[in-house]
């Protein structure tokens, strides 16, 4: 009977080291392509199983496409919700093999994303990142840009002309999408109130306008309120929110255009009952998600993350199998929208 070859058999015959097959065979990331491709051969011809040699050949003959996402809020819901999505974006690419580097800022200061970005830029081939519209961080992109490494905008629209492709909803119609609610929703006019998060927000920006310009257009009985800067944090939200009830009576509507939806939800549930004043947010949340259930929102703007997330990552890896576009573009997609009667 044939003595069936061992692993120090298959080290012999492929002339490396018995340390080094068993790297091979259980998959470490430092076994270079020509050493995999004399041990498979090595074992076709002794006789020695080569399913799993076969597979990891398999693999290793895909490229390797390290992605970074810069993403911020690492504490909300729902930019906990979108690392995951994009983790699983990469995971589920069958045709190369894929490694994603996920960091949050610290705080949507310029400076915090330029750390960031720098950190991930020295371990990933392409990059994503939500970051806010700034100089120095469009001097940044350019700067990644020029030495190989493409940058695409997700949600903001940040360092225009300058990133490879910008990812999200068109911000004028989701702003204007709010508009028609409120005023659709509310029985007589009075006055409107929008939250941005900061005024280097693009995307925050172009919901105002939008919103605006609807009310111009459709609703001139209504009544804008100044533009309430909530740095999207809850509690400045919620202050600001409370303060609004109290002085303005005649309030028929809030707009919460970027993050801090949660302080508004709670002023309201405080402060009016159900359906009162009409409230539209972004992002599909259990905040949000118990908020329309119990009346207090009228509507969610939500992002198809699942659909974003994959887009980004086919986009990225073109920039790497095909070469940065000269060219760069917009990629918008149609917002999903939730009312009460939605759950």
């Amino acid at each position: 009977m044939t003595k069936r070859p061992t692993l120090k058999d298959l080290a012999y015959a492929a002339g490396v080291g018995v340390a080094t097959v068993d790297r091979t065979l259980n998959g470490r990331s430092n076994v270079r392509q020509e050493t995999l491709d004399r041990v498979l051969d090595a074992a076709e011809r002794i006789g020695y199983p080569t399913r799993v040699l076969s597979a990891r050949r398999d693999e290793a003959s895909r490229p390797l496409i390290r992605f970074g996402f810069v993403l911020h809020k690492g504490s909300q819901e729902f930019y906990r919700n979108f690392a995951a999505a994009l983790q699983d974006a990469v995971n589920s690419r069958t045709d190369i093999r894929g490694r994603a580097v996920i960091r949050f800022a610290a705080s949507q200061a310029p400076d915090d994303f330029a750390k960031e970005i720098e950190v991930v830029a020295q371990q990933t081939d392409a990059i994503a990142t939500s970051a806010i519209n700034h100089p120095s961080l469009s001097e940044l992109v350019s700067d990644l840009g020029r030495s190989g490494t493409p940058v695409f905008a997700l949600l903001n629209d940040f360092a225009q002309n300058i990133r490879q492709n910008y990812l999200g909803l068109d911000n004028v119609k989701v702003g204007r999408t709010a508009a028609w609610m409120l005023t659709t929703h509310a029985r007589t006019p009075g006055k409107l109130a929008v939250f941005v998060g900061g005024n280097r927000w693009h995307g925050h920006l172009m919901r105002e306008t939008g919103f605006q310009s609807y009310i111009r257009e459709y609703a001139p009985d209504f009544s804008m309120i100044d533009t309430v800067v909530n740095l999207e944090t809850r509690q400045v939200t919620y202050e600001a929110t409370l303060d609004l009830l109290d002085r303005q009576p005649d309030l028929r509507g809030i707009y919460v255009a970027g993050g801090g939806m949660e302080g508004a939800i709670a002023a309201l549930r405080e402060k009016r009952p159900s359906g009162k004043v009409a409230l539209v947010v972004n992002e599909l949340t259990d905040d949000s998600r118990k908020a329309l259930v119990d009346r207090y929102a009228t509507m969610v703007i939500a992002t198809p993350l699942q659909e974003l997330c994959e887009n980004v990552v086919q986009l990225m890896i073109e920039s790497q199998l095909s070469g940065q576009t000269s060219s760069p573009g917009q990629h918008f997609l149609t917002p999903q929208l939730y009312v009460p009667e939605s759950f």
